[in-house]
């Protein structure tokens, strides 16, 4: 049973992987702000991100477990989204109101600045973990 070089590492390596994909749906659902009619013929839904914690099998300082990050679901939030009067748009009722999308762009800018802010911080752990790993092995060798 040999030690991780780099403890904890799997675990913000999954972190990274998780607000990758945060990332990545908060993008659609910008892309989508405006998409009136999606695959089901309703307007478009936004997605929103659940994590979880995982335990994960490590042979770590102590034989401990570290505990990562995993997605637990990507989901539809069911809100629905605002009228627009538009009786020029294809997708206008009757009355000439338009269901749009229940994306909110500032919402979406906050949730991505929260993700991107969480991807920096785990990358600077990965890299100050290289670093010491990196410290301890010209130690070793001196």
């Amino acid at each position: 049973m040999g030690m991780e070089l780099l403890p904890g590492i799997s675990s913000t390596e999954s972190a990274l992987d998780a607000e990758r994909v945060r990332m990545d749906i908060i993008a659609q659902n910008i892309a989508n702000a405006h998409t009136t009619r999606d695959v089901d013929g309703k307007p478009y839904q936004r997605r929103v991100v659940t994590f979880e914690s995982e335990l994960m099998k490590s042979s770590g300082i102590l034989g401990k477990q570290a505990t990562g990050v995993k997605i637990a679901e990507i989901a539809r939030d069911e809100t629905p989204g605002p009228q627009v009067y538009n009786p020029e748009h294809p997708h206008a009722n009757a009355d000439g109101m338009v269901e749009m999308p229940n994306v909110q762009m500032s919402k979406e800018m906050v949730d991505l600045i929260t993700a991107s802010r969480a991807y920096e911080a785990n990358l600077k752990v990965v890299t100050t973990a290289r670093r010491m790993a990196s410290k301890a092995l010209e130690i070793g060798r001196g």
